[in-house]
């Protein structure tokens, strides 16, 4: 490793520190280890409750930002990133969004989903250059991800985001006294010491999924991508259990028989929207697809619409 000067004292970070309620670990039996464990687990919830203000502000910040044109960059590194990859690659097949628009940035490029490349995340000067070969801009939102709130590349990526006048999301699984940062929205989750201490794959990991999972799902809910609480944009074309999931969203939002619903779906081209807003409004595919289009996608508009006429 190269000589990166004096070495921070991270000791009083929540995360780094060691748990009093899991000592002991490696001689308890497997049964009272996992119960240990899972007591630890069982607390996240109420730690992500208590910040659910800032996770709301985030959520309506993301979407007023993609509804304009932007996108959305989650930027991480070891765990953190790749749980900012996994998410943002999940939305193209469940909302059918442009691949473009959630991107997830991993210190050390792609190679480290795989294999870990532990110095990466201290170079806060390859986080700027990502933001600038990614064209960063201020229709953006750059969604940093630390669970202990000190990563050199997320803070050298979130900086350069602010010069450009991108919104910028920070989350953290410790106090902010204890990693400040100047973020637009600042969420902490604090999840504590980890039962195995330092291992923020685990309780930190855990609280960042969750989190993540609700921010994409209520943002793109926003974005009329959900009707409901069904993946109206499901791809029915993707393979036999998703074009199956369709014809079933077709039977029922558009309250019809099996065999009806699956011509309704291929009269529709595999839309899921066309097909139930053609069903419940009498309008052929054409007339159809332009006030859907009317709608920028959003089904429910479509439909009150189509009931006003």
């Amino acid at each position: 490793m190269k000589d990166q000067g004096p070495i921070a004292d991270r000791s009083k970070i929540l995360t780094e520190q060691a748990n009093p309620a899991t000592e002991g670990l490696d001689m308890l039996s497997t049964e009272e280890a996992l119960a240990s464990i899972q007591e630890q687990d069982a607390q996240l919830h109420r730690a992500i409750a208590a910040a659910r203000q800032q996770i709301a502000q985030a959520i309506d910040l993301i979407a007023e930002r993609l509804a304009q044109g932007g996108r959305l960059m989650y930027i991480g590194a070891g765990t953190s990133g790749r749980l900012g990859v996994l998410d943002a690659v999940e939305c193209p097949p469940t909302f059918q969004s442009d691949a473009q628009q959630v991107q997830g940035v991993l210190a050390g490029g792609e190679s480290a989903m795989f294999r870990s490349v532990e110095g990466a995340e201290d170079d806060a000067a390859a986080g700027a250059a990502e933001m600038v070969a990614r064209a960063v801009g201020a229709r953006d939102v750059v969604f940093g991800i630390t669970a202990g709130g000190t990563t050199p590349y997320v803070h050298g990526a979130l900086q350069q985001a602010r010069e450009v006048g991108a919104a910028c999301v920070f989350f953290a699984c410790v106090p902010f006294d204890q990693a400040p940062d100047q973020a637009d929205v600042s969420i902490r989750v604090v999840t504590g010491p980890e039962a195995l201490q330092g291992s923020t794959r685990m309780k930190a990991g855990t609280a960042t999924k969750l989190v993540l999972n609700s921010i994409s799902t209520l943002v793109m809910a926003k974005l009329g991508k959900v009707y409901d609480n069904r993946m109206v944009d499901v791809n029915t074309t993707g393979n036999v259990k998703l074009l199956d999931r369709g014809i079933r969203l077709v039977m029922d939002l558009g309250e019809v028989a099996r065999a009806e619903a699956e011509q309704a779906l291929d009269t529709s081209k595999g839309s899921v929207k066309l097909a139930v807003l053609s069903l419940r409004s009498g309008l052929n595919f054409q007339e159809a697809s332009e006030l859907l289009a009317a709608c920028k996608g959003n089904l429910r508009q479509a439909m009150a619409r189509a009931d006003a006429q």
